[in-house]
């Protein structure tokens, strides 16, 4: 039997611990509008999952503060219409709300959910969770940023997939196309995202090797912490220091927005590359205009309905994981988009 899709923000009359993890979006406050008037069907179709057989499932997102996070969660909903199934999809309130996303967690497992995919917000913050999560027999699939795996195994914890950008290759991909444009020996700068963060890390990374195998100079690294102004001053910084770079390749496209107005600032349109990642409409916008060189854009929608796939297969099948096994990385492309 065909299910509803249920999309789940955290109602305002949770306790003060579970708010905290509540998203502010506006596609959260329909989410929730829809919750409330749909509560004694959902209890309804819950006991009909209990009565056939099925399973309850939950995906856990970073936020929904970013077209991104946005177009994930329309991924995971458009795959549980096309599966016939339930999901509730919850996110936290920003990228900070690290206790918030851990509370929604631990709801989820006193909820009795069968399976939850979760994107953490850092590699450490839901670790013990998801090993309580493994303790209660939930299966666990980890979304874009991969949980600290030697800490899970420590702790218990197990997940039976992995799904995300394979990111190194995202940073590789917007180093590059700088690369290409600029001669030998340019001068080049990255801006990173969160310090610890895995997926920025491995942008950094990637970034890094693909100016240096191209005989780049890279002047700075440093992290702006996913922030639009953060970014702007650091770019700042860097054309300040270094009147002559050529190019800044950014983690996200908020930053790289944020370097591209220190760039515009600073009266260098034109002569210096601004390469972001993400793909969000904002950038792309700013890549037609001639303004931004490109973004890398991932497929957040993609992530997310492969992550559902991979949890309702691994829950019919009574794959619960096991603790100490890491599961191979299920990668989704990326594509560089560019005014041409």
């Amino acid at each position: 039997m065909k299910k509803r899709i249920v999309a789940l923000g955290l109602a305002a009359t949770m306790t003060a611990a579970l708010l905290a993890g509540c998203g502010n979006s506006s596609k959260e406050t329909k989410a929730e509008t829809k919750a409330e008037t749909t509560a004694e069907s959902t209890t309804e179709a819950a006991g009909e999952n209990t009565a056939e057989g099925d399973y309850k499932y939950a995906v856990i997102l970073k936020t929904q503060a970013s077209d991104f996070w946005t177009k994930m969660w329309k991924g995971v909903e458009d795959k549980a219409e096309e599966m016939g199934i339930t999901v509730d999809i919850y996110s936290a309130q920003n990228e900070e709300d690290f206790e918030g996303q851990v509370a929604i967690l631990e709801k989820c497992i006193n909820d009795g959910y069968d399976g939850i995919a979760i994107a953490p917000l850092s590699a450490s913050n839901m670790v013990s969770t998801v090993a309580a999560a493994t303790k209660a027999e939930i299966t666990i699939v980890n979304i874009d940023e991969k949980l600290d795996m030697e800490e899970m195994e420590k702790q218990g914890g197990a997940v039976v997939g992995f799904v995300t950008t394979d990111n190194v290759a995202v940073g590789a991909k917007g180093a590059g196309y700088i690369a290409e444009n600029v001669e030998k020996g340019s001068k080049v700068a990255i801006i990173e995202g969160k310090a610890g963060n895995a997926s920025g890390e491995d942008r950094r990374d990637g970034a890094k090797k693909a100016f240096e195998d191209a005989g780049l100079e890279v002047v700075g690294s440093i992290p702006a912490d996913w922030d639009r102004q953060k970014a702007l001053d650091a770019a700042t910084s860097f054309i300040q220091q270094n009147p002559d770079l050529k190019g800044i390749y950014c983690c996200n496209d908020t930053m790289a927005l944020g370097a591209l107005q220190a760039v515009i600032n600073e009266n260098k349109l034109g002569e210096i590359f601004v390469v972001g990642t993400d793909g969000d409409t904002e950038a792309v916008d700013s890549v037609n205009k001639g303004e931004l060189s490109a973004t890398v854009a991932q497929d957040p929608a993609g992530i997310g309905a492969k992550g559902l796939e991979l949890l309702v297969e691994a829950v019919q099948a009574g794959n619960k994981g096991e603790v100490g096994v890491v599961p191979d990385m299920t990668p989704v492309d990326s594509v560089l988009v560019t005014k041409e």
